[in-house]
C-alpha cells in the first residue's frame, strides 16, 4: 500500500530544506540591502562596536562621550537642552547623568534663574577624561573610519548624513 504525503508534509519538507540551505550559506538579503534605514542601522552598529572597543579603557559609550563633548563646549547649559540636542529621552538622560556624576565626570546644579532645572558642567576629572577620549577617537576610531572610506568619501558621508538630519 502506498502512502501519499499531505500538502502540510510537503511544506514541512520545503521549510526544512530552506533551513538547511540557510545553514549552508549566507542568507539572501533581498530588498533589505537596498533600504537606506537598514543599511544605516547596520553601519551604526559596526561603528559603535569599534567606538566601544576604542573607549574600553575609559568605559565611555557614544552617548556619554557626546554628553561630555557638549558640556565642554556649552558649560552651564541645562540638562533638557543637552538631552534634546542629542535626542536622548529624559529618563534615559537622567540615568546617564547619574552614572557620569557618580564617576566624578560632571556636576548637576540647580539653576539660579530657574529652580526647576539643573545646569551641567564638567569636572576637572571630566575634562581630563574627555581629553583622553578625544585623542582615542581621533587617532583610532575616526582614523579607521577615514581609512576605510577615504577622506573624500568620509567628508561626503558626513555631509549626506547632516542633510538627512536636517530634512527629517
Amino acid at each position: 500500500m502506498t502512502v501519499s504525503k499531505s500538502a502540510d508534509a510537503d511544506a514541512a519538507d520545503d521549510v526544512r530544506s530552506g533551513t538547511e540551505q540557510a545553514a549552508a550559506g549566507a542568507l539572501q538579503m533581498g530588498e533589505l540591502s537596498e533600504l537606506l534605514g537598514y543599511s544605516l542601522k547596520r553601519a551604526q552598529l559596526k561603528v559603535f562596536e569599534d567606538f566601544l572597543r576604542c573607549m574600553a579603557p575609559l568605559q565611555l559609550t557614544p552617548a556619554q562621550f557626546s554628553v561630555l563633548l557638549l558640556l565642554d563646549n556649552n558649560p552651564g547649559r541645562n540638562q533638557t537642552e543637552i538631552a534634546n540636542t542629542l535626542g536622548i529621552l529624559r529618563p534615559n538622560f537622567v540615568a546617564m547623568l547619574d552614572g557620569l556624576e557618580s564617576r566624578g565626570l560632571c556636576l548637576r546644579m540647580r539653576s539660579a534663574s530657574d529652580r526647576r532645572s539643573h545646569v551641567l558642567t564638567l569636572t576637572d576629572k571630566g575634562r581630563t577624561t574627555l581629553t583622553r577620549a578625544k585623542k582615542l577617537v581621533a587617532t583610532k576610531h575616526e582614523a579607521r573610519l577615514i581609512e576605510a572610506l577615504g577622506p573624500a568619501d568620509h567628508a561626503a558621508l558626513l555631509a549626506m548624513l547632516a542633510k538627512l538630519t536636517q530634512e527629517f
